[in-house]
């Protein structure tokens, strides 16, 4: 018991150090939407371009009103200048709806089609930002069955107001409409049972954030140029914790959006979203930068042990590509 009790007591001040610094995050880095009025946000914007992207899979029941009840209102303030739907080849309308609600309507294979289609969402995601421009990039849901102005409202306005900052992850409530009843907290499984767990080990910094798997961010363009981009579901939790290894903890923060309803995955589908999400927590845990087509073997016993592959590779930094090509272009 007393060498317990040593080692107990020789990492007390550590930990304590950890909880200190996560605490101290926690009292000046969480705003809420309702702090940032809007005409103040106008004038904070002072000439910093702003683009919005959504990628969307089959999201044709919901895109329209996520860009007209989210998206338009700060636009037609000024708030926003350039508006990108990224599609991944939905089949029930989604680019022409989005394209009638306004927005510019991309297909994700598209776009660097020389790398062949695109694997996932962080690859949409990745190749969207090579064909948009602005200096604050802010990337929403499509699939969000009760949007409201504030969704973005909440993720500018900490950047727009405050230099220091260079990523805003949303953060929410997340009910499950179980279509009988209502489930507070449950909505955000793959959160609770992956990417917090792995945080708290690993990144104990981060431990604060309330929603790091969050697909609602906003960021300054020239951290996401920085960051290597897994091409599937990790890309959320990757670009957390590049953000903080580039710029520290204190030019993170999270704006509290409210409540969010969005579409809810069978529980045997977020084995694959959480297998994605370790896989990105472990290339930044070996240093070990997987190819782009890199996939990862995932069994399901429940269809007689047939072998699915979850997409773990990742695309470089946007930025270390263009410097590899400026010698080139100056010849």
């Amino acid at each position: 018991m007393a060498t317990v009790r040593t080692l107990a007591h020789a990492r007390a001040p550590q930990r304590r150090a950890i909880d200190a610094g996560v605490a101290d995050w926690y009292a000046r880095r969480r705003y809420r939407a309702g702090q940032f009025d809007l005409d103040r946000l106008r004038a904070a914007k002072a000439g910093i371009g702003v683009t919005v992207i959504i990628p969307t899979k089959d999201c044709g029941a919901t895109i329209a009103e996520v860009i007209g009840r989210t998206v338009a209102p700060l636009a037609d303030r000024g708030l926003v200048d350039a508006l990108v739907v990224v599609d991944a080849a939905s089949e029930d309308g989604t680019a022409e709806r989005a394209a009638a609600a306004g927005a510019r309507a991309l297909q994700q294979d598209e776009l660097c089609p020389e790398l062949g289609p695109a694997a996932g969402k962080g690859d949409a995601m990745w190749r969207a930002l090579q064909v948009t421009g602005g200096e604050v990039v802010c990337f929403l849901d499509g699939d969000t069955i009760d949007p409201r102005p504030e969704h973005l409202q909440g993720l500018l306005g900490p950047l727009l107001t405050d230099d220091w900052l260079h990523l805003v992850k949303g953060a929410f409530e997340r009910p499950m409409d179980t279509g009988r009843v209502t489930l507070p907290h449950e909505g955000g499984r793959v959160t609770e049972l992956m990417a917090r767990p792995l945080l708290n080990y690993h990144v104990p910094a981060l431990a604060g954030f309330a929603q790091p798997l969050a697909g609602e961010f906003s960021a300054r363009r020239e951290l996401l140029e920085e960051i290597a981009f897994p091409v599937g579901y990790g890309v959320e939790i990757a670009v957390l914790i590049e953000a903080y290894r580039r710029r520290g903890l204190d030019a993170l923060a999270e704006c509290h959006l409210g409540t969010r309803q969005n579409r809810h995955q069978p529980l045997r589908a977020l084995g694959e979203m959480a297998y994605a999400v370790l896989a990105a927590v472990q290339v930044r845990l070996s240093g070990v930068q997987p190819h782009a087509d890199a996939i990862g073997r995932y069994v399901r016993p429940w269809e007689d042990a047939a072998i699915a592959t979850v997409a773990v590779g990742e695309r470089p930094p946007i930025g270390a590509g263009r410097a590899d090509a400026a010698p080139a272009e100056a010849v």
